[in-house]
Protein backbone atom coordinates (compact mmCIF):
# COMPACT_ATOMS: atom_id res chain seq x y z
CA UNK A 1 0.00 0.00 0.00
CA UNK A 2 1.15 3.21 -0.80
CA UNK A 3 1.86 5.86 1.91
CA UNK A 4 -1.59 8.82 1.94
CA UNK A 5 0.66 11.71 0.54
CA UNK A 6 1.68 9.29 -2.64
CA UNK A 7 -2.10 8.40 -3.03
CA UNK A 8 -3.27 12.34 -2.47
CA UNK A 9 -0.87 13.18 -5.25
CA UNK A 10 -1.69 10.52 -7.69
CA UNK A 11 -5.64 11.46 -6.98
CA UNK A 12 -4.87 15.04 -7.68
CA UNK A 13 -2.78 14.39 -11.06
CA UNK A 14 -5.48 12.08 -12.38
CA UNK A 15 -8.40 14.44 -11.85
CA UNK A 16 -6.95 17.56 -12.72
CA UNK A 17 -3.90 17.40 -14.93
CA UNK A 18 -2.12 19.65 -13.37
CA UNK A 19 0.89 21.38 -14.70
CA UNK A 20 2.49 21.40 -11.09
CA UNK A 21 1.23 19.67 -8.38
CA UNK A 22 3.03 19.42 -5.03
CA UNK A 23 1.69 17.89 -1.78
CA UNK A 24 3.39 17.86 1.59
CA UNK A 25 2.41 16.08 4.96
CA UNK A 26 2.38 18.46 7.67
CA UNK A 27 1.36 16.15 10.27
CA UNK A 28 4.56 16.36 12.42
CA UNK A 29 3.77 19.92 13.17
CA UNK A 30 -0.11 19.02 14.55
CA UNK A 31 1.28 16.26 16.78
CA UNK A 32 -1.07 16.89 19.66
CA UNK A 33 -3.91 18.51 18.01
CA UNK A 34 -7.00 17.35 16.70
CA UNK A 35 -7.20 14.41 14.81
CA UNK A 36 -3.66 13.60 14.66
CA UNK A 37 -2.46 10.14 14.80
CA UNK A 38 0.65 8.52 16.38
CA UNK A 39 1.47 6.99 12.57
CA UNK A 40 1.08 10.51 11.09
CA UNK A 41 -0.27 11.06 7.52
CA UNK A 42 -3.52 12.99 9.05
CA UNK A 43 -2.38 16.73 7.91
CA UNK A 44 -1.30 17.85 4.35
CA UNK A 45 -1.05 21.19 2.18
CA UNK A 46 -0.89 20.77 -1.47
CA UNK A 47 -0.46 23.48 -4.38
CA UNK A 48 -2.29 22.62 -7.54
CA UNK A 49 -1.79 24.52 -10.73
CA UNK A 50 -4.16 23.43 -13.68
CA UNK A 51 -6.03 24.85 -16.53
CA UNK A 52 -8.57 23.10 -14.73
CA UNK A 53 -9.11 25.66 -12.76
CA UNK A 54 -9.77 28.44 -15.25
CA UNK A 55 -13.05 29.83 -15.11
CA UNK A 56 -14.26 28.23 -11.62
CA UNK A 57 -14.34 30.25 -8.10
CA UNK A 58 -11.95 29.09 -5.24
CA UNK A 59 -15.11 27.71 -3.70
CA UNK A 60 -15.55 25.31 -6.58
CA UNK A 61 -11.92 24.24 -6.90
CA UNK A 62 -11.59 23.44 -3.58
CA UNK A 63 -14.97 21.23 -3.26
CA UNK A 64 -13.96 19.96 -6.46
CA UNK A 65 -10.22 18.69 -4.56
CA UNK A 66 -12.28 17.89 -1.80
CA UNK A 67 -14.52 15.30 -3.50
CA UNK A 68 -11.77 13.66 -5.54
CA UNK A 69 -10.03 13.13 -2.08
CA UNK A 70 -13.06 11.87 -0.28
CA UNK A 71 -11.90 8.36 0.29
CA UNK A 72 -8.67 9.86 1.89
CA UNK A 73 -10.90 11.65 4.46
CA UNK A 74 -13.05 8.78 5.06
CA UNK A 75 -9.76 6.94 5.52
CA UNK A 76 -8.19 9.25 7.88
CA UNK A 77 -7.09 12.56 6.56
CA UNK A 78 -8.06 15.23 8.96
CA UNK A 79 -6.72 17.98 7.40
CA UNK A 80 -5.62 19.54 3.74
CA UNK A 81 -4.77 23.53 3.60
CA UNK A 82 -5.30 23.92 -0.67
CA UNK A 83 -3.82 26.01 -2.54
CA UNK A 84 -5.39 25.67 -6.23
CA UNK A 85 -4.77 27.82 -8.91
CA UNK A 86 -4.44 28.30 -12.84
CA UNK A 87 -1.31 28.41 -14.69
CA UNK A 88 -2.17 32.42 -15.26
CA UNK A 89 -2.82 32.88 -11.53
CA UNK A 90 0.22 30.79 -10.44
CA UNK A 91 2.54 32.67 -12.96
CA UNK A 92 1.60 36.18 -11.47
CA UNK A 93 2.08 35.11 -8.05
CA UNK A 94 5.61 33.31 -8.68
CA UNK A 95 6.75 36.49 -10.71
CA UNK A 96 6.56 38.92 -7.36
Amino acid sequence: MTDRRTRIEATLRERFAPVLVSVTDDSAQHAGHAGAAPGGQTHFSALVVSDAFVGTTRVARSRAAHDALAAEFAGGLHALALTLRTPDEHGAVTKR
